[in-house]
């Protein structure tokens, strides 16, 4: 008698045996579910707040310059473009989209607000303000074509070097370009006020510093960009000599 307890004891224990295993199972497919759907919802938060940070100060201030842009155009042109009041509001306008310049670029790096909107429209935003201003400028007759056409054709060549070079890297903003945009500010917005005497004579001088500095800031972003590429190409290239491996 005492092995068919015995025996039935075993079929016990054999029986509660595969409900543990799937009650095992169970809990493993739930969490395994559980942990899927927090990968989701943090995968949506992660976009959510991404896209949240798009609406941050310095792409505000991104907005608001090229906002300006058409604001700029009218004042300058108001009134035959020939008017010290219209042309004293156009300044102001134009002062104040170099001066968000400053502040968009220095409060995205320091309070980390670097989106891939920014990237794009803060170079667009000053190539808009910059080409209007000088387009102007020209069409009015105080500033020759040949200045406008070197200042424009190196922004646009630099925006555009930079896009195909991406792929490999970024082209830092350097010192001397940083110092190019500042002198190029400071000459334009000279020729736009309606100055004469010897600060007429010194906004010339300024442009001309200005376009020097174009000049050769633009052939050191080329030559940084061939180097860039080629540290690249000779990256991807060991990459796939150690994959093949």
């Amino acid at each position: 008698m005492t092995g068919v307890p015995a025996s039935a004891a075993g079929g016990s224990a054999k029986a509660k045996g595969p409900v543990t295993s799937a009650g095992s199972v169970s809990g493993g497919a739930s969490g395994a579910s559980g942990g899927a759907k927090s990968a989701r919802s943090g995968k949506l938060a992660a976009a959510a707040v991404d896209q949240a940070s798009v609406w941050n100060i310095a792409n505000l201030l991104t907005m608001l310059r090229l906002v300006l842009v058409p604001g700029f155009v009218a004042l300058m042109l108001a009134d035959g473009g020939y008017d010290p009041a219209w042309r004293s509001l156009a300044w102001a306008a134009f002062a104040i989209a170099m001066i968000t310049d400053l502040f968009d670029g220095h409060l995205a790096r320091a309070y980390n607000l670097v989106t891939d909107f920014g990237k794009i429209a803060d170079p667009i935003a000053d190539k808009a303000i910059m080409g209007a201003a000088l387009i102007c400028l020209s069409a009015l007759g105080d500033l020759p074509w040949w200045v406008t056409i070197v200042i424009l054709g190196r922004e646009l060549g630099i925006t555009l070097l930079r896009f195909i070079v991406i792929r490999y890297g970024v082209i830092p903003a350097s010192r001397g370009g940083k110092v190019k945009t500042l002198t190029q500010g400071v000459a334009v917005g000279m020729y736009v006020l309606a100055l004469t005497g010897w600060l007429a004579t010194l906004r010339w001088w300024v442009m001309a510093a200005a376009v020097v500095l174009t000049v050769v800031t633009g052939l050191d972003y080329v030559r940084q960009a061939i180097v860039l590429r080629r540290q690249g190409i000779a990256e991807r290239r060991a990459a796939s000599e150690e994959a093949d491996a």
